[in-house]
């Protein structure tokens, strides 16, 4: 299994992103998605999931109405847009699956956004 972020940057309070995380090595449309994102010197947060059929989402208070969670099947891609940033959603973001049999669920390694003016 491999998950692999891009497309943080970094960006200016108010701009918007988008993040991809691409995956291979599993059946992509049998397994929800998440992305959490990690702040330095605190503990990761979860921001927002999708389940695998892509009709259900959810998302962190903190981020609901700015950020979508969508998925791309045919692409075997997961993405996060991100709109009217904050300096608060500074971290580095990474997706992961929402189940697997094998133990720790699989996640990648991460792609950093930085909110500064």
């Amino acid at each position: 299994v491999q998950l692999v972020e891009s497309g943080g940057a970094l960006v200016q309070p108010g701009d918007s992103l988008r993040l991809s995380c691409v995956g291979s090595g599993f059946t992509f449309e049998s397994y929800g998605m998440e992305w959490l994102r990690q702040a330095p010197g605190k503990g990761p947060e979860w921001v927002s999931l999708i389940d695998r059929t892509g009709r259900s989402v959810h998302y962190a208070d903190s981020v609901k109405g700015r950020f979508i969670i969508s998925r791309d099947v045919a692409k075997k891609t997961l993405y996060l847009q991100m709109n009217g940033l904050r300096p608060e959603d500074t971290a580095l973001y990474y997706c992961r699956l929402t189940s697997w049999t094998g133990g720790r669920l699989p996640r990648g390694q991460g792609t950093q956004v930085t909110v500064s003016s």
